[in-house]
């Protein structure tokens, strides 16, 4: 990459289970590349081991409103039909510009389309499972979500597996190590053609 280009949008999505959070987690941890964190906003309540401004930034939902009608967001949808609002605002991405830094978003499918649309040539990622069962089984395995709300993230898992296809880049999601290089492998050739 040369001097004057600064790095681009990293976009990681897939059904819930696929190991995206732990992903980010390592990637953000280990990679060469220099990785933001684009912090979404949530109409959710926090969960009891999450920071407001670290994991999320937990917005009313008339604030999370108020912002949407001003075009603060990049993307933003309801999530998982839960009545909870997630999104990704622009000023993130100005955060990560800010300190020439990757700007990582780890967002839904239906926002990662969005931004598809406003940054095409942003780095997109689809994390897969090798096998579809995993994804249930890991969903019960958190033991964080009652009955109704699995049976709505694999009904929303099946939809968003319809279009890993439109993303530049599907991994699957069997080892750790290797999907993290494979990911870094994969920045490294994008900052080679910058």
């Amino acid at each position: 990459m040369s001097e004057t280009q600064q790095p681009g949008i990293l976009v990681l999505s897939g059904p819930a289970g696929s190991g995206k959070t732990t992903v980010v987690n390592r990637l953000l941890s280990v990679s060469p590349a220099k990785l933001m964190k684009c912090i979404s906003a949530t109409t959710r309540p926090p969960r009891p081991e999450e920071v407001n401004s670290s994991d999320y930034y937990f917005l009313s939902t008339e604030e999370f409103e108020q912002r949407r009608e001003r075009g603060e967001f990049l993307e933003c949808a309801e999530v998982h039909k839960s009545g909870n609002w997630y999104g990704t605002l622009k000023s993130e991405i100005e955060r990560a510009r800010n300190e020439n830094a990757w700007a990582f978003l780890e967002i839904d499918v239906e926002g990662a389309l969005n931004v598809m649309q406003a940054y095409p040539q942003a780095v997109t990622i689809f994390l897969t499972t090798p096998n579809p069962d995993d994804y249930e089984r890991r969903l019960r395995e958190r033991n964080t979500e009652s009955e109704e709300v699995i049976q709505k993230r694999l009904q929303t898992a099946r939809e968003e597996l319809k279009h890993a296809d439109r993303y530049r880049f599907c991994i699957v999601n069997d080892e750790l190590a290797r999907t993290i290089d494979e990911i870094n492998d994969i920045l490294k050739s994008e900052e080679d053609v910058s």
